[in-house]
């Protein structure tokens, strides 16, 4: 055989050989992760928009990939939890109790899957379910309302009247009557996590009738209350998320629900070992699940913050 044919024998193999072999998806060993928003969904400024910035984390630091599915798109809860399953996802997150009930039909179908939901207690073995003690970072709340309030007259708003939210409620209302058991408290649910406009409503009666700290348990609403206490010069209390930069001159702090730390946290362990902890994980102060935002735009002499300060640490160790 000449050196020319042999040359292009060699070619020949080397060709075939490399139509034979299969690259490798780069995706096909990373961790996936799949997420079923709220009923608002990205871009609430709160509770989806601080759970989703937890997995952008994982993402960027433990290398993971993140499916995320919103109710406008899967028209119901059951079918993107469905579809977030059979698209082999190793944790599939339900965020908000809303899902429960979708979630659990889901996981009966799926029993190998793992799942996780937020903000409801599940009882089926592949459900992990994550709640918060949003009483005692509210008890906290309440504190730093009658402390600031100059009217000792403070309201809440409420989304629905959920356990999760009356927490929030209840809370609030505890910590205000630490500091004074007759403080004036003024309550109103809106049975709508959308209406910015009603959140700003209630919020504009509760100051008609002296409120001068408010604080909302209710999505858009709650944002509609923060502009409202911008807008008609009293103080705002933000939840879930930092929210001061919504309303500088209003929000004096924030009860921190660390949503984004607690599926962080359970997808870090995920990477680590394989798997993901069971059954009922409830997160306080103990657990840094809750907590207050830095203080600001207030006007509290110096005693009045130690005062304050004093006030927060004596309840803060009594409950953790």
């Amino acid at each position: 055989m000449s050196r020319k044919l042999s040359y292009l024998f060699l070619l020949l193999i080397v060709v075939l050989s490399g139509c034979g072999a299969k690259e490798k998806d780069p995706v096909e060993d990373k961790i996936k992760v799949g997420v079923m928003l709220s009923e608002n969904g990205l871009g609430d400024q709160s509770f989806s928009d601080l759970a989703f910035a937890g997995l952008v984390k994982a993402r960027d630091e433990k290398d993971v990939i993140i499916e995320y599915l919103e109710l406008a798109k899967t028209e119901s809860y059951e079918k993107g939890f469905e579809e977030l399953a059979k698209n082999n996802n190793d944790i599939v997150f339900a965020l908000g109790f809303t899902g429960q009930e979708a979630l659990e039909t889901v996981a009966a179908k799926f029993p190998d899957q793992q799942f996780v939901i937020v903000d409801a207690v599940s009882d089926m073995k592949n459900i992990t379910s994550i709640t918060f003690k949003e009483d005692e970072g509210s008890i906290l709340a309440g504190i730093v309302a009658a402390t600031v309030s100059k009217s000792q007259t403070i309201g809440f708003i409420g989304g629905v009247e959920a356990p999760v939210i009356q927490r929030f409620e209840k809370g609030f209302r505890e910590g205000a009557q630490l500091v004074n058991p007759d403080i004036t408290f003024f309550t109103k649910y809106t049975n709508d996590f959308d209406d910015d406009a009603l959140g700003a409503s209630i919020a504009s009666e509760m100051i008609d009738n002296e409120a001068d700290v408010l604080y909302a348990a209710a999505g858009f609403a709650g944002i509609g209350m923060l502009k409202e206490a911008e807008k008609r010069n009293v103080y705002a209390i933000g939840v879930d998320s930092d929210q001061y930069f919504f309303a500088e001159k209003a929000v004096i702090t924030s009860m921190m629900k660390n949503i984004d730390i607690a599926l962080y946290d359970v997808i870090s362990q995920y990477k680590e070992s394989g798997k993901i902890p069971t059954g009922h994980l409830e997160l306080g102060l103990a657990e840094n699940g809750v907590g207050l935002a830095p203080f600001r735009a207030w006007d509290l002499t110096e005693t009045q913050q130690d005062a304050l300060k004093v006030e927060l640490e004596k309840a803060e160790s009594q409950m953790k």
